[in-house]
């Protein structure tokens, strides 16, 4: 009998899934793109819920026919897109009103579904190519776009607006409907489409990024996959920090609603806008401030406080909200700076805890400092309102009865200088605090190592 050979062929086979026969390319790009649509789906679906019980608290569901329209401009607003305001009252007449304005707590419900059901595929892998990180990042932009220029279509609606002010028998229709033609105004909603799916883009790609960022066991190319030591942790210690302060935000509206009465008003400012106030308590108590006023009748659900300060301006010039303006209309204002001091110092222990123990205070001070600047960076222009409306006649000036403006601007740069020092200040401290705590992934000294012998004090990587 002849010998028989023992050696493999020196020729491996086509490896499945790059274009062998009977490989599994189709059916994983199919996994992928199920996936995507998971993500979109449970994204939008999160952000329809939150927009719909935030809307119906506020008693929207009483609107003549438009709750629907309504809400796909809500959801579409979270999304980072655009709705512009406009309407007419007869032949010499017209209204016109614009809105800026982001329903942060839709937005930041979306923002977390969207990110935990994206990564939740990628929860088993050591590292990922960086190929299948960026075909299933465009795989859910290209699925989110698609719906969000569904939602601009059907975000558009026409409500009737009655004149009927002061005396009821004189309304003022009647005053001005011989000589100007005019009738009962309407006033309607409609999407720009364009700055929509533009800011559209820039929204989801924050969002996978961002969800790369914080999550400490999600895989990175390996090309990344060094830094992650030092960005990973400052970055979930931030959105950890931005977290609490939206859950005192939302005990303090709890208990608001459950002592103050109006309960109803109250839960639609915590479905629609509580990061909106929540974020901006954190950036006024690290000594950041913000410029705006409030004329008319009009305004937008915020607490008394902060109404009272737009309120306070003289003539056309900006109130600027700050820790002493708030303070000077109510004392316990004060309260903000010790809380921001306990919640940012312990944000920064919480990555200092994270980080590798060989990392020094001034490491801590540097990470956390760039980190909080870059958060509130991006979260301060959120916090933007800029709300507008009025009736003119014959395109000259708007009637001051029905003429309101809100308008809440960021001091951005001075917001993230301030963020930056604290940063700094607080990384440093807590990165002496971290010395004598155990670090996250470190095998403590003289633990038995796989041979026996007494174990190093290490960090297990990838646990950044």
């Amino acid at each position: 009998m002849g010998r028989v050979s023992s050696r493999l062929p020196s020729t491996p086979p086509p490896a499945a899934g790059r274009g062998a026969p009977g490989g599994d390319g189709a059916p994983a790009a199919l996994r992928v793109a199920a996936q995507a649509l998971a993500a979109v789906v449970a994204g939008y679906l999160a952000m329809a819920v939150t927009a719909g019980l935030g809307l119906w608290a506020a008693g929207a569901a009483d609107l003549p026919g438009g709750f629907a329209a309504v809400l796909a401009a809500v959801v579409v607003m979270a999304a980072g897109g655009q709705v512009e305001i406009a309407g007419s009252a007869g032949s010499f007449a017209g209204t016109q009103g614009e809105l800026t304005a982001m329903p942060l707590t839709v937005t930041l419900v979306g923002a977390l579904v969207t990110g935990a059901v994206f990564l939740r595929p990628l929860r088993h892998h050591a590292v990922a190519r960086t190929g299948d990180l960026a075909a299933r990042a465009a795989a859910v932009t290209v699925l989110w776009l698609a719906v969000l220029a569904g939602l601009s279509a059907a975000a558009r609606h026409d409500f009737p607006l009655s004149l009927d002010v002061g005396d009821p028998e004189e309304p003022l229709t009647d005053l001005f409907g011989e000589l100007l033609d005019a009738t009962d105004p309407t006033v309607g909603f409609r999407t720009l489409v364009g700055p929509t799916l533009g800011y559209g883009l820039l929204w989801i790609l924050g969002v996978l990024l961002v969800a790369l960022l914080v999550s400490r066991r999600s895989p990175l190319p390996a090309r990344v996959l060094r830094h992650q030591e030092a960005v990973r942790p400052a970055a979930s210690a931030m959105l950890l920090l931005l977290l609490a302060y939206v859950a005192v935000g939302l005990v303090i509206g709890l208990v608001v609603a459950a002592t103050k009465g109006h309960a109803a008003e109250t839960f639609a400012v915590l479905l629609l806008g509580l990061p909106n106030v929540s974020w901006l308590a954190l950036g006024v108590g690290i000594g950041g401030s913000w410029e705006g006023r409030v004329d008319g009748p009009f305004g937008l659900p915020m607490p008394q406080l902060l109404d009272a300060v737009l309120r306070g301006g003289d003539g056309p010039d900006l109130s600027t909200v700050d820790l002493s303006s708030l303070a000077a209309q109510d004392g316990r204002a004060w309260w903000l700076l010790p809380v921001a001091a306990v919640l940012v110092l312990a944000a920064a222990f919480v990555a200092a805890v994270r980080s590798p123990a060989r990392f020094r205070p001034w490491h801590h001070a540097l990470h956390l400092g760039a980190a909080f600047a870059l958060t509130m960076l991006a979260v301060a222009p959120l916090t933007l309102v800029e709300a507008r409306f009025g009736l003119s006649i014959l395109g000259i000036g708007d009637l001051a009865a029905l003429g309101g403006e809100v308008v809440l601007r960021p001091d951005v740069w001075r917001t993230v200088g301030f963020a930056l020092l604290w940063g700094l200040v607080a990384g440093f401290l807590a990165g002496l605090l971290a010395t004598r705590v155990r670090h996250w992934g470190q095998v403590p000294s003289g633990a038995a190592g796989p041979a026996g012998e007494p174990g190093e004090e290490k960090t297990e990587p990838g646990k950044g």
